[in-house]
């Protein structure tokens, strides 16, 4: 297992080994700008990466059938890093030296994103929108002026959320399940934050390991501590062990609320009946079912042999269009620091896609971070409450 302090390590050590360098224009020629990504291809998470593959893909797609940037074709280029940061390390190892990106987009996972921002970095590439608990992540980089985070802040969407679960169910006793690593421990941070101020104490708390497939242990510590209320710092198959666990006991008298990386579509999708009843907390709309989204997803599945999209797969489109926009606007005498400097200066809109505001930049992290409780109802994840700035 891979520990925190680790992941830490691993990411000092790699920084160590790569050369600082100035931003430069590297992955750029006459006709074409390579883009990298690494996705847990072989790994835990694996069923869900199609979508944050394609929905990147499907906007470089257009881009190109629309003549490009200024003339250049974009190319994505995707590596494996298995949700393992020392594969991750390899994977970027590759893109940055072999392949010679110019960009970092959508990269997977918090430990495998931790091992190597500051890598990428300090390489000189700008890295977009990692998927991961961002405040490690410009932590471990260092604040690096090339790294944009995109996705909210666990401990603050958690402990709005929490709080709010707290106060709408009249919880009195709250359990926490978790990841080991960044994504359990700043999700704990928040849980812990939003029960303290409700005058409460964590009753139960109990990890598991990235990997894990097997929950009954966790669940049955939080049911023999008798919890109203259980959070979980989960992803995909996590989610759906923790819920297919707890409705194997038949327990009925409580809620479970995940965090963002749990509340999507693919939880819906495999774990249908077990995770009916769940409680998710997102910055961003759930699901792909929105007005303003229906020629997207019409296109998207056009595309992708009829593929299902979830929201992962419309949150990686708008995050790369949130990233080719400023490579567009940046001009053709193109280089990173010109694109992050347009980055820092530019509102951002999907005209209502999946953001529920426009949205910017404030020290390389995105604001606003709102928050939104959805519960998962039949094969749609339906707001269970209003939405908290």
């Amino acid at each position: 297992m891979t520990t925190r302090r680790q992941i830490l390590a691993a990411a000092a050590a790699a920084a160590g080994s790569t050369l600082a360098s100035p931003a430069r224009a590297g992955g750029v020629t006459d006709k074409e700008i390579l883009i990298g990504t690494h996705l847990d291809l072989s790994g835990p998470v694996a069923a869900g990466m199609p979508h944050l593959r394609n929905g990147t893909q499907m906007r470089i797609d257009e881009i190109n059938e629309a003549g490009g940037i200024h003339g250049r074709r974009l190319r994505l280029i995707v590596e494996d890093n298995g949700s393992q940061p020392q594969m991750a390390v390899r994977a970027v190892d590759k893109l940055l030296r072999s392949d010679d990106v110019f960009a970092v987009v959508n990269a997977f996972g918090s430990g495998t994103n931790a091992a190597t921002v500051k890598r990428i970095g300090d390489a000189g590439v700008l890295n977009f929108a990692p998927w991961g608990a961002s405040a490690v992540l410009q932590k471990v980089s260092g604040n690096h002026p090339l790294l944009f985070t995109t996705v909210p802040n666990y401990h603050v969407t958690m402990d709005k959320g929490v709080n709010w679960a707290i106060r709408k169910f009249g919880a009195k006793r709250v359990g926490y399940i978790y990841q080991e690593g960044p994504l359990g421990e700043l999700m704990g941070s928040g849980v812990k934050s939003a029960v303290k101020a409700n005058s409460l104490e964590l009753v139960a708390e109990a990890a598991y390991k990235p990997g894990d497939i097997d929950f009954s242990s966790q669940v049955a510590r939080m049911r023999a501590a008798n919890t109203d209320l259980i959070v979980i710092a989960t992803i995909t198959r996590e989610t759906v062990g923790i819920m297919s666990e707890v409705k194997k006991l038949g327990w009925n008298n409580v809620s479970v609320l995940t965090g963002s990386p749990g509340r999507t579509g693919i939880v819906l999708q495999l774990g249908k009946d077990n995770v009916q009843g769940l409680y998710g907390v997102g910055s961003w709309k759930a699901g792909t079912d929105a007005p303003e989204a229906a020629a997207w997803k019409a296109s998207f599945k056009k595309r992708f042999n009829n593929m299902e999209p979830d929201e992962n797969a419309l949150l990686a489109y708008v995050y790369a269009d949130w990233l080719f926009k400023a490579v567009a606007a940046a001009g053709r005498d193109l280089n990173a620091e010109k694109v992050a400097r347009t980055l820092q200066s530019m509102e951002y809109t999907d005209n209502g896609l999946i953001f529920y505001k426009p949205v910017r930049f404030k020290a390389n992290h995105i604001t606003p971070e709102p928050v939104q409780v959805d519960q998962a109802q039949g094969a749609k994840w339906v707001p269970a409450g209003d939405l908290v700035d």
